[in-house]
């Protein structure tokens, strides 16, 4: 399809090709939110900072430069970002070396796509977890491209780590799928034209407003097959644009 052709298409409302998937990585293939928190607030207080109960979600969908910087102005890390993130990371790798924790069906969701579609992954964690991750799990091989939020002028909710996923597949953003767990990042895949499957995190549920802008829900990442993403394809763009709209299918 054209450009001419992608621009008539969406001006009618038809019903765009799915050109690629794009995951996130954390709450939607490794149960990794809890880990995240428990190697920060662990480093804030090891280093006498101060944790807030609201740090968890207020972090979910930085990228590691801005949540290194808020841990050290926000939360008193009396050390610079550079080695905040430095030290997190460390700590988020030994962890996952002794267990990872893969999210049920996310090995099953990723290899039966990968055989339709071309992957891309647009992650907040910082390039060296993302890296570790699939290499534990042994999926870097299904995945064409990935993206860490620290390459990006912005991390999440900005659109950024998606749109520059879909360059690097060398797809349209609107032609995408993707996948997301957060508040942060549905939004982010929302505001790059993207469809967009949730699956809620459980323990840090996205806010109701951002869960309107998925096109589908789902339980569990192996809930996500070749069939669903097809029948996102089928769909026409809805008049209007996404914002205040219900999604399209929810399966929860």
């Amino acid at each position: 399809m054209s450009a001419g052709e992608r621009t008539s298409a969406a001006r009618s409302g038809a019903a765009p090709r799915i050109a690629a998937v794009i995951f996130d990585l954390d709450g939607v293939l490794i149960d990794s939110e809890q880990v995240w928190a428990a190697a920060r607030e662990e480093l804030v207080r090891d280093r006498g900072g101060r944790w807030r109960a609201d740090a968890t979600r207020r972090m979910m969908g930085m990228s590691s430069p801005e949540w290194s910087l808020y841990m050290h102005d926000v939360l008193g890390v009396p050390v610079a970002p550079e080695q905040i993130a430095e030290e997190v990371v460390e700590r988020l790798k030994a962890l996952y070396r002794e267990q990872l924790p893969l999210l049920p069906g996310a090995r099953e969701a990723v290899t039966s796509l990968a055989t339709h579609w071309p992957l891309g992954l647009a992650s907040s964690a910082n390039r060296p977890i993302v890296e570790e991750v699939l290499e534990l799990a042994d999926l870097r091989r299904q995945f064409a491209v990935t993206v860490s939020a620290e390459e990006v002028a912005r991390g999440k909710p900005a659109p950024d780590v998606y749109i520059e996923a879909a360059a690097r597949l060398a797809v349209v953003p609107s032609e995408c799928v993707a996948v997301e767990d957060s508040t942060n990042g549905l939004r982010a895949a929302a505001s790059a034209g993207m469809r967009v499957i949730a699956v809620p995190n459980r323990e840090y549920p996205p806010d109701e407003s951002a869960l309107a802008l998925a096109d589908a829900l789902v339980r569990t990442p192996g809930e996500i097959g070749p069939v669903l993403v097809a029948k996102l394809g089928s769909r026409a763009e809805r008049p209007g644009g996404r914002a205040g709209a219900p999604p399209a299918d929810r399966s929860i």
